[in-house]
């Protein structure tokens, strides 16, 4: 099994919009929470599924909502970038220090 890192960033992306999903709806932000990481999962069973957008950086989509998870492999590992709004600054990601 591959391990996985998030940029801290990522992760705070990623909890604000599922905090924001559940101000919308009860349950709406497990549900969000939940389909990041079923994409997570398809990358680490396959990190080559999705096409470089900015190599080496791929971005998987996430079903259902508006979302996008940016990654890079390193060895035996996912580093994980953002989880992105795709209507929003969709480069912003790409000015993001490495950490």
């Amino acid at each position: 099994m591959k391990t996985v890192y998030f940029h801290p960033h990522a992760s705070e992306e990623m909890n604000h919009a599922a905090a924001w999903y559940e101000s919308q709806q009860k349950g709406l932000g497990k549900r969000f929470l939940a389909t990041v990481q079923d994409c997570i999962q398809r990358i680490c069973i396959n990190p080559a599924i999705y096409h470089e957008v900015y190599p080496p950086f791929r971005r998987g989509l996430v079903h259902k909502f508006p979302f996008a998870v940016v990654y890079k492999v390193v060895r035996d590992d996912i580093q994980i970038y953002a989880v992105m709004h795709l209507h929003r600054e969709p480069e912003y990601w790409k000015y993001r220090p490495l950490e």
